[in-house]
């Protein structure tokens, strides 16, 4: 049986924005949740096809990189937990560490972690995680890698403390200019966008 692709919208190889430290940025393609103010509202449908890449494709380009640990974003990475987990599995065996942003609360992923495989490995492979869905109303730019004040950070296990310095800091954005395509990551202060095409065209 053939291993499950993932249908990536975006890759950020080294960003400071999404997570600790210097992290390998994956942004998935779908999300089932359709939070009002996404910040990425291009990635919700799950049905455009962006670019498919397999786990290991995807863990070659990040063990190629520099930094402690990869984000995966979206879109919702539990969406496509059958093809991350797998990469969530070679990453941490590297010695680096997983972070995962998704909209659903850890009570309910540990709920369908008992019948659905991907899921369970996927959270079993994280060490760290950013819960609940995105509220509009209680959007914050004071708590570290946290869009909303209803989302939790979960310590899954000790790669990371939550007494680390880099967790302390307000939240930043990054803005990319590639082939006429701007990208922006980290807190959406310049609106409920992560990609503007045709600029400087």
């Amino acid at each position: 049986m053939s291993a499950p692709t993932i249908n990536v919208a975006l890759t950020v190889p080294q960003t400071e924005a999404e997570g600790p430290g210097v992290r390998f940025a994956i942004w998935v393609q779908g999300c089932p949740l359709r939070c009002p103010g996404c910040c990425n509202p291009e990635m919700l449908d799950a049905a455009e096809e962006r670019t498919q890449m397999t786990a290991a494709e995807l863990l070659t380009q990040v063990l190629a990189s520099e930094g402690e640990g990869i984000s995966l974003l979206g879109g919702e990475p539990f969406a496509q937990a059958d093809g991350l987990c797998a990469l969530a599995e070679g990453v941490q065996a590297a010695g680096r560490s997983v972070m995962v942003y998704s909209g659903y609360l850890l009570t309910q992923l540990k709920r369908r972690a008992v019948h659905e495989q991907g899921v369970r490995r996927l959270l079993a492979a994280t060490d760290l995680l950013v819960d609940g869905p995105y509220i509009e109303r209680e959007r914050t730019t004071t708590r570290r890698f946290i869009g909303s004040n209803n989302q939790g950070l979960h310590f899954l296990t000790n790669f990371y403390r939550p007494d680390d310095p880099r967790l302390a800091a307000p939240n930043t954005v990054e803005i990319r200019l590639r082939g006429g395509v701007l990208t922006l990551n980290g807190y959406p202060v310049l609106g409920a966008r992560t990609k503007i095409t045709g600029v400087g065209q």
